[in-house]
């Protein structure tokens, strides 16, 4: 089969389009040819070696995409060859075949495209547990949104808007100041204001914001400074580098807290993996959430995708299409 690899740790350079051996199949697993994959900023991550990578080189990367059941192993029940399925954390997955385990598969409607499932799953589950397990999100809560005009910025945007909240999106262009506005944000700053005052100044009583969803990282400070006392910082990501200490002292002094986010400390059982999927789905379906728009590669063109994703002028999601 055909695969995105590299060898070596690095910038987008490294990525080889190549020949690599077929996965074999274990007990309880499903191979899957693959007809659409997301990217993923934690792809960035593991090809410069600063994030969890499953095997040896030449290595694979990608967690998340959807395709067509080709073979199924010992052990498989209720899986035919055929089926359309999806998944959101099996690794290897920037290939033409993935080897996924029986309870990561998560099974696909026919009214959900794959390019949408690899476009969701990832994204909209993180979003999803970022506003009900990180932090719930009720009618009246006051949240802003770093980097909100990509794929889980977006997201959280809507998802958040259903339930009720008042979102202040942060951003770092025009065009992407309209891409947060059109999902739906009530507000949208960009980092080049003095968007902590801006913040304050739409909170009640210019107390700031009850919690700031932070993927940035390297931003985390100025989040603190940005919620109310007794407000919430919510570290998930750190797309624009590793964040400064936190005081513990200031946390004491302002009642401010911390909590730091992964998607699978939530999502530890395919009952649950499903489960959440299929809400995603029926959100997609009434219209609570819509796909933020896409822009697909050739698998093959790995490299232009992940260039185009560090660049910052991506908005939404990016896809590989074997």
């Amino acid at each position: 089969m055909k695969a995105l690899t590299f060898n070596e740790f690095g910038g987008p350079e490294v990525l080889q389009y190549q020949d690599v051996p077929n996965p074999v199949l274990q007990k309880n697993e499903i191979l899957v040819r693959m007809k659409a994959i997301g990217l993923n900023f934690a792809d960035v991550y593991r090809r410069k070696g600063n994030y969890h990578l499953k095997g040896t080189p030449p290595y694979i990367a990608g967690y998340e995409g959807a395709g067509i059941v080709e073979r199924i192993g010992e052990g498989v029940n209720g899986v035919m060859p055929g089926d359309r399925v999806a998944f959101a954390d099996v690794p290897y997955a920037n290939a033409e075949l993935v080897a996924v385990p029986e309870d990561h598969l998560i099974p696909l409607p026919d009214d959900i495209s794959f390019e949408t499932a690899s476009s969701l799953l990832l994204q909209g589950l993180t979003a999803q547990y970022l506003t009900r397990d990180s932090y719930p999100v009720k009618p009246g809560t006051l949240l802003v949104v770093h980097a909100a005009a990509g794929g889980v910025g977006q997201l959280l945007i809507q998802i958040s808007k259903a339930l009720g909240g008042t979102v202040i999106g942060l951003t770092s262009s025009e065009a992407k100041k309209v891409a947060a506005l059109s999902a739906g944000a009530d507000h949208v700053f960009l980092y080049d204001e003095a968007w902590k005052r801006k913040v304050k100044e739409v909170s009640p009583e210019n107390k700031g914001a009850d919690v700031i969803y932070d993927s940035v990282g390297s931003t985390l400070k100025d989040s603190f400074e940005a919620v109310r006392i007794g407000g919430t910082a919510v570290f998930y990501g750190m797309a624009g580098g590793d964040p400064l200490p936190v005081d513990p002292r200031m946390l004491m002094d302002t009642s401010k807290t911390l909590t730091g986010g992964d998607l699978w400390n939530v999502i530890t059982s395919h009952s649950e993996r499903v489960s959440r999927s299929h809400q995603l789905f029926d959100m997609i379906r009434s219209g609570s959430i819509k796909i933020p728009e896409t822009t697909s590669f050739k698998l093959e063109d790995g490299k232009e995708a992940h260039r185009f994703l560090e660049s910052r002028k991506s908005t939404g999601k990016l896809l590989l299409i074997p």
